[in-house]
């Protein structure tokens, strides 16, 4: 309660209407909402930086064999995924897994095509980047080929919508629509793929200097989330500034295997993954988690990363999780 100590005198009565005045409008502008995040995208040959309130959020990039988004930049201006390779001299960052790229989408076998992992060769499978569309300040589509052997297994119609609905976070809500291009598409069975992100140093769970953990929606942690169902997934930790941070991934009740396993390893990688099922649940039958797209369907997923400026409970996934499950 705001208290104000008006002075006897000829002017009393007149200083209180104007203390009443501007407590009312202090009060009144108090109770409104946060003015909304001004957000940027400005697109470039074959990129695409991601602003808000003047502040990096990410970019979108295309000089690798998989478009990616480095880096994801938490509300304290902290880099949340990995530098390598990217960036090399990084202090304590490791140099395994070279396509493991910021923030991804691709999968480790698509007609027998491996889109995960690739080497140096020029005929190496790539998810080549055609063009944006639709750009507006806090979304845009891009327009992308999964080639391989001289045929376009995939088109790829990919939206990213950016949101910060508090200070203190930033929701990136990503929707993919695959459609087999030139002939039907096998999405093999394997644990390699396929909406991913790689964690930063601390945040990992080994490592010189990782100090983060994995929970999952039904309350597993650490390594007892590998492999398992759920809604979302998480990592927690402090950020390379030492500022609490949380980097969660949600599925969408409308994906195909809803909800999805989740490829989450100690080394700081997260990756919803709705084809891996043999390898996820220890089948002998490798082909148990295949699926078939007819030339000319369509798959579509939908994700939600949020990163986080704060501890887990004042993140609120669960919550999260449940107003993205009800749109549509």
């Amino acid at each position: 309660m705001l208290q104000f100590l008006i002075a006897p005198g000829p002017y009393a009565p007149f200083m209180s209407r104007v203390m009443i005045r501007k407590t009312a409008l202090f009060l009144f502008a108090a109770a409104l909402p946060a003015a909304a995040a001004d957000f940027k995208i400005t697109p470039g040959e074959g990129s695409a930086k991601v602003e808000c309130d003047g502040a990096l959020v990410t970019e979108y990039r295309t000089d690798s064999r998989v478009p990616y988004c480095y880096p994801l930049m938490s509300p304290s201006g902290a880099d949340l995924t990995r530098h390598w390779p990217m960036e090399t001299g990084v202090k304590d960052e490791e140099t395994d897994h070279p396509h493991h790229r910021s923030f991804w989408l691709s999968h480790g076998s698509v007609n027998g095509s491996d889109y995960w992992a690739w080497t140096t060769k020029a005929d190496d499978p790539k998810i080549v980047h055609q063009g944006f569309q639709d750009v507006t300040a806090d979304s845009f589509t891009v327009n992308l080929s999964w080639q391989a052997r001289g045929k376009t297994d995939l088109t790829e119609k990919r939206t990213y919508h950016f949101a910060r609905p508090d200070p203190q976070t930033t929701v990136i809500d990503v929707t993919s629509r695959l459609t087999a291009a030139d002939g039907d598409v096998v999405f093999g069975d394997t644990k390699e793929g396929f909406f991913a992100i790689r964690m930063d140093r601390t945040l990992r769970l080994k490592g010189p200097v990782a100090k983060g953990h994995i929970i999952d929606s039904a309350g597993r942690t650490d390594q007892d989330v590998w492999g398992k169902r759920t809604d979302w997934v998480a990592f927690s930790g402090p950020d390379e500034k030492n500022q609490p941070a949380v980097v969660a991934m949600l599925d969408h009740p409308a994906n195909p295997s809803h909800p999805t396993w989740w490829h989450a390893r100690d080394y700081g990688l997260l990756a919803a993954n709705p084809f891996g099922r043999h390898d996820f649940e220890g089948s002998k039958d490798p082909h148990l988690g295949e699926q078939l797209l007819k030339k000319g369907e369509t798959l579509v997923f939908r994700y939600e990363v949020v990163l986080h400026l704060g501890d887990l409970p004042s993140a609120d996934l669960t919550g999260k999780w449940t107003a993205f499950s009800k749109n549509p």
